[in-house]
């Protein structure tokens, strides 16, 4: 391990930004719409949602009341895609080497959280829903407890499936 200029520590291979994309003061200003909960923290969160499957647990979307008009037309066994922040990450990364790969990768080949914008995509399958609680219960999650959410879109077979190669 080394460190970066900004006195972090990077694995051979890796590579780290000159600068800190959250310090970069023209933003998107995005709106947490809720928080996820789960048994996951930091040193037990699985990897990905198949590890979070076969660990099992409860998970669940609180979504905060002014956002939750937005739920009309969810369905419990409908499969959705969420997105969230995993703000603790590290945002000045943008090659990394994961011991899974065999060397350093660029993060947009990947799907770790230390990335500029450290957003998350997960498709979920939605067991059940409260529309007046605001509560959403899905087959996993692999987020920490209390990670912000994004956005809830509807995952769409004719949509989200991209075509055969050519």
């Amino acid at each position: 391990m080394t460190e970066a200029s900004n006195g972090k520590t990077v694995r051979p291979g890796e590579a780290a930004l000159s600068f800190d994309p959250a310090r970069i003061a023209d933003d998107a200003h995005l709106r947490f719409i809720g928080r996820l909960r789960s048994p996951w923290s930091q040193g037990n969160c699985p990897k990905n949602l198949r590890e979070a499957r076969e660990a099992g647990g409860k998970f669940e979307a609180e979504v905060d009341l002014p956002f939750r008009p937005g739920l009309l037309g969810l369905a419990a066994g409908q499969a959705v895609i969420l997105l969230y922040w995993t703000g603790r990450a590290r945002r000045d990364m943008i090659v990394l080497n994961p011991p899974h790969r065999a060397g350093p990768t660029g993060v947009f080949a990947l799907r770790a959280p230390a990335r500029p914008n450290p957003i998350a995509v997960g498709v979920v399958r939605l067991r059940e829903i409260d529309r007046e609680a605001g509560l959403l219960t899905f087959d996993a999650l692999d987020a920490f407890d209390g990670t912000p959410l994004l956005d809830i879109k509807p995952w769409l077979p004719s949509v989200d499936v991209p075509p055969p190669q050519d």
